[in-house]
């Protein structure tokens, strides 16, 4: 089969194309012939070596796929040749990515693409969609009625965010930097909007919502724990999902007076039964239009080193350029 692997871990402009043994169906695993594969920043920090982990070598990137069940390993019984499925959390964790013409994938990591929904929504859809809803759902435990403020609501995860939160019947407050950007995520159900560049994130957020904001999504590698502690409600929840090297200042007094939790998770760290949990809320909300993933860019596989120097460029160098969803088909 044809894949983007590299020997070691290193730059984008290292990425070879070229073949590889196609994979079998292990004992509990799926053959799957990927159709589309999407690009995220864990998949270009993982192939750079700036998240260590143990890699088959050579090695493919990719976390996301849409695709065909081709054949299915022994054990399997919730798939059959010839059904369309989705999946995240490969190239992690001594897995093979999905940057291939096929994938052998763990059953209980993928799910079935719903009628009308394309191969490339799903996979444009996957990791940040499970993100998210596990961030909102599994930690937040974000309820209708209540407000949330997502700073970064344009960005990939971000974005997402808002989607869901509206799903699940939250009042979304969300920061933007241009009127570009502002427009993504009025677009993904953003009820009001700050923009950060002529107002302070927190002193907006005590304009938006008096009371306090119920959960603060921080998407920044630099997250301001000072401001989401001031803007927090009684009781608020802080989720941090970015921002590996980051020390923030937190106001422990303030913290623990309004009995604030801080939230931090990695997805690729949820449990099968976890992610599952979040694929067929996803899956119901890809069919009812509540949730639709924006894509920004195709590439081909032999595209594959352009597709990563992209996402890093927007992650991070922290350009502008990338306003949605990276695919990749093979």
């Amino acid at each position: 089969m044809r894949a983007a692997y590299v020997h070691q871990p290193g730059p984008a402009d290292t990425i070879v194309i070229g073949d590889m043994p196609t994979p079998d169906a292990g004992v509990g695993q799926c053959l799957v012939r990927v159709t589309v594969s999407a690009v995220n920043p864990i998949d270009t920090y993982v192939r750079g070596g700036l998240v260590a982990m143990n890699l088959p070598l050579p090695y493919i990137p990719g976390s996301d796929l849409a695709g065909v069940v081709e054949a299915v390993g022994e054990g399997v019984t919730g798939f059959a040749v010839g059904d369309r499925v989705w999946g995240s959390n490969q190239g992690l964790l001594g897995r093979q990515g999905t940057l291939a013409e096929y994938a052998a994938v763990d059953a209980d990591l993928l799910y079935p693409i719903p009628e009308g929904v394309s191969d490339e929504i799903a996979a444009a859809g996957a990791l940040v969609g499970v993100t998210a809803h596990l961030g909102l759902v599994r930690e937040a435990q974000l309820k209708a009625g209540e407000t949330i403020l997502v700073v970064g609501g344009s960005g990939g995860v971000g974005s997402t965010v808002v989607q869901l939160a509206k799903a699940l019947g939250a009042h979304v407050i969300a920061t933007a930097g241009c009127d570009d950007r502002a427009e993504i995520a009025r677009d993904a159900g953003a009820d009001e909007l700050i923009d950060y560049t002529i107002e302070d994130i927190g002193e907006a957020a005590k304009r938006l919502a008096p009371s306090g904001v119920n959960v603060w999504w921080d998407t920044r590698r630099e997250p301001d724990l000072i401001q989401a502690v001031g803007a927090a409600a009684e009781r608020g929840r802080i989720v941090v999902m970015a921002g590996r090297d980051a020390k923030p200042a937190l106001p422990i007094g303030p913290f623990y007076v309004k009995g604030c939790h801080l939230l931090g998770f990695a997805m690729f760290k949820a449990t099968a039964e976890e992610q599952r949990a979040a694929a067929e809320d996803l899956n119901r909300w890809l069919v009812s239009g509540e949730y639709h993933p924006r894509i920004a860019k195709t590439f081909a596989l032999k595209e594959a080193a352009i597709a990563h120097t992209l996402q890093e460029a927007a992650t991070i160098d922290r350009s502008a350029t990338l306003a949605g969803k990276i695919i990749v088909k093979p």
